[in-house]
């Protein structure tokens, strides 16, 4: 047909996420759910324009387009087990946010704390709430309008009846006193979340995560994540 666009085209990153979590164990399901998680977005040469930039410090919001780059599949299945749903019981994969899709890609609305020029690396989006692992490819930036893209009556589906779900940290302060004071707000935030495979459930079992230049390992008993050694990677 005259004017369609091709039945496939490429795209490439025109930026990536630098973020203090290193590999995809330990990342918040959702963006928005750590706000105290920080990063910044740096772009390519070709994209650092300023001009492309202009008026975008007036948004308090950003919409980041992304690849689920370790995703580790190259075939989709038509329903995926989401974690929140204890990782046994199927959806399907369109009713989801699941990184294994027939494109693998992904969408996160963050808080651009600020827009900055950096001599050498052109401009840098500073975000937070960001659910990326350091390296992520960014495919595009767009501004979060509240008025188009808000809707407070929509329903949540299955989500919503584990929109609350929170585990009790105990960090003992010797090891919290490890991590730098900046970033633990957000450490905090992320074992809070539950970071263990939702299929799996031993209280005796021993877990760890990548943050920063740390492992942090844990175990969880009930409702209940106890941090139980902090080492250095």
């Amino acid at each position: 047909m005259k004017g369609s666009l091709p039945e496939r085209r490429l795209i490439e990153p025109i930026a990536h996420i630098e973020a203090d979590l290193p590999t995809k164990f330990g990342l918040p399901r959702q963006s928005g759910l750590v706000p105290g998680l920080r990063g910044r977005v740096v772009f390519e040469p070709k994209y650092r324009d300023p001009a492309a930039f202009r008026g975008l410090e007036g948004f308090s919001h950003i919409w980041l387009l992304w690849g689920f780059s370790e995703n580790g599949r190259d075939a989709w299945a038509a329903t995926v087990k989401p974690p929140r749903l204890g990782g046994n019981k199927r959806m399907g994969v369109f009713a989801t946010r699941s990184p294994y899709r027939p494109n693998a890609l992904g969408l996160s609305c963050v808080a651009l704390e600020r827009l900055e020029q950096d001599e050498k690396l052109g401009p840098v989006l500073y975000v937070a709430g960001a659910d990326l692992m350091d390296g992520t490819p960014i495919y595009d930036v767009k501004p979060y309008l509240a008025y188009t893209d808000s809707r407070p009556e929509a329903l949540g589906g299955f989500a919503q009846d584990v929109l609350d779900y929170a585990l009790e940290v105990d960090f003992p302060p010797a090891l919290l006193s490890r991590i730098p004071a900046d970033k633990r707000d957000a450490l905090l935030g992320l074992l809070a979340q539950d970071p263990r495979p939702a299929y799996i459930d031993d209280p005796a079992r021993r877990y760890g995560f990548n943050y920063l230049a740390f492992d942090v390992r844990f175990t969880v008993d009930g409702n209940k994540l106890t941090v139980v050694e902090v080492v250095d990677l």
